[in-house]
């Protein structure tokens, strides 16, 4: 019987990615990366997007990316921080998938957010703004974020830790059979 999707959302430097990679490879199933999927088929970084035409144009590629990926089966779908902004990518996600949210503190995230130039929405903010953008943007989707059916805090937690986390979740609602 084919897996539902594990959806993957939470604030940027959560761990999604990597945490999507370990969960992913534990569970047989295709990795998708929606920034990553985006980047490789507008041939341009998520940035330089952001930069040369704006936000609104990033999100409609998002939203169309978010479409077509949720469309299958058996996959561990990474999905960008803003991508709960849309409330109609966060149906499509769920409509085949359990949407399971990846949180941390701001401490953590600062850490994890640290280099520049990946992060179009941080990157304008010097140190003390970071902290103070960071907090804002979380209290602003904290409510998107709750929209999950399962969240686990990886501010203390290795990848394949959480990934054990998302596993007994899973298994107890028997969305996958160990």
């Amino acid at each position: 019987m084919p897996m539902k999707n594990i959806v993957l959302i939470g604030f940027m430097g959560t761990g999604k990615t990597s945490t999507g990679r370990a969960l992913a490879q534990k569970l047989g199933a295709a990795f998708l990366d929606l920034d990553q999927e985006i980047e490789r088929e507008a041939g341009m970084a998520i940035p330089d997007m952001f930069a040369q035409k704006g936000e609104a144009y990033f999100r409609a590629r998002e939203h169309e990316m978010v479409e077509r990926v949720a469309g299958r089966r058996n996959a561990v779908i990474s999905t960008g921080g803003g991508t709960v902004k849309d409330p109609r990518n966060v149906a499509a996600l769920r409509e085949n998938g359990v949407i399971v949210c990846l949180q941390a503190d701001v401490e953590t995230i600062l850490e994890r957010t640290a280099s520049k130039g990946e992060r179009p929405v941080l990157d304008k903010e010097d140190q003390g703004n970071r902290r103070m953008a960071i907090e804002m943007l979380i209290e602003e989707r904290r409510e998107l974020y709750r929209q999950a059916d399962f969240s686990v805090d990886t501010s203390k937690l290795s990848p394949l830790q959480v990934v054990e986390e998302i596993l007994h979740y899973l298994k107890a609602r028997g969305v996958v059979h160990a």
